[in-house]
């Protein structure tokens, strides 16, 4: 058997994964991600690379590393990735000279999706796309079994699409993009808003905080949710008819099959899901006459981007 090694590089921390050619995590190692210093990220990368490597020498094929960012074509450079501050990082030739091994960089809404269509979700489909909602929203698109990465390689940044016209400012530069509508920040700011105009039926989602609006978080209410708060309750409805609004969207570009949503908010399960999955139906370009795609959850979790990561830097037969 042989092994590759993901490494999901998160603004906040950084987990790899030993990951066998079945997909499985056999061992993990995680560390805190520095800030703004593409070196010291690169240096922690090849701490844990080394870590995981050691009991397994010899058996280890190569390293993927997923980044909050577009990669260029060649799986080599990061063009920029603005919750690291990094612009135009070399990242393959550096991990390379570090590691002794080969390297494949790769954008980590892609990376999850290769997760998913490989040993996750759509493992049965050939046509995919994947919608990670969490702080933002990333993803990627699998055609014909294959990734989409664009003609340079940055294809697949569907949170960025343009739902609102002079919308939301958004931290790509623009504003009124689908991920300012849709994503875990979007769900936290619909629920507070909601909570000042409605306290008295929001006191069970304002007493998991502080007791205030602005002491609301994203896991606040999905608890209150659950517990049948009704705020938090609509507060999901809102941001899932938004997400099914850009699904729908997506249906009219790329036709596939299946979504299959996952991230941090897809774990709130139907509670997201059945207004996604109702305002797709209602919006889908002539859905009276045409295939509606399936919406399913993510299997794979936390660990989709870096077993998606490691299978991309397998060698390719």
């Amino acid at each position: 058997m042989t092994f590759s090694i993901g490494v999901d590089v998160g603004g906040t921390k950084i987990l790899a994964g030993l990951v066998d050619d079945s997909g499985t995590v056999v061992s993990t190692a995680r560390r805190p991600t520095p800030r703004n210093d593409a070196t010291e990220v690169l240096n922690v990368v090849s701490e844990v690379v080394r870590e995981l490597v050691a009991p397994h020498e010899g058996s280890v094929v190569g390293v993927g590393l997923g980044v909050a960012g577009p990669v260029d074509a060649a799986r080599a450079t990061v063009f920029f990735a603005p919750n690291l501050g990094w612009s135009q990082v070399p990242v393959r030739a550096i991990l390379e000279s570090r590691v002794g091994m080969p390297v494949a960089v790769e954008n980590d809404g892609n990376a999850a999706a290769w997760g998913e269509f490989r040993f996750g979700a759509g493992a049965d489909v050939d046509e995919l796309t994947v919608v990670t909602v969490g702080t933002g929203i990333g993803g990627g698109i699998i055609i014909n079994g294959d990734l989409l990465r664009g003609a340079h390689g940055a294809a697949g940044e569907i949170g960025h699409m343009n739902v609102v016209v002079n919308g939301r400012a958004c931290g790509c530069g623009r504003g009124g993009c689908w991920e300012q509508y849709a994503s875990g920040n979007a769900l936290v700011r619909e629920a507070r808003a909601l909570a000042a105009d409605r306290r008295g039926e929001a006191s069970l989602l304002l007493g998991l905080g502080d007791g205030t609006p602005e002491g609301v978080q994203g896991l606040h209410v999905t608890q209150a949710a659950r517990a049948g708060d009704p705020v938090a309750m609509e507060a999901f409805r809102v941001i899932g008819t938004w997400l099914g609004r850009g699904l729908a969207d997506l249906c009219a570009i790329l036709d596939p099959g299946t979504f299959v949503i996952g991230g941090g908010v897809s774990e709130a399960g139907d509670m997201l899901l059945s207004s996604a999955r109702q305002t797709l139906l209602d919006k889908l370009s002539g859905n009276q006459q045409r295939p509606a795609p399936e919406v399913r959850l993510a299997t794979l979790g936390n660990n989709a981007g870096l077993i998606g990561a490691a299978e991309l830097a397998r060698p390719r037969s």
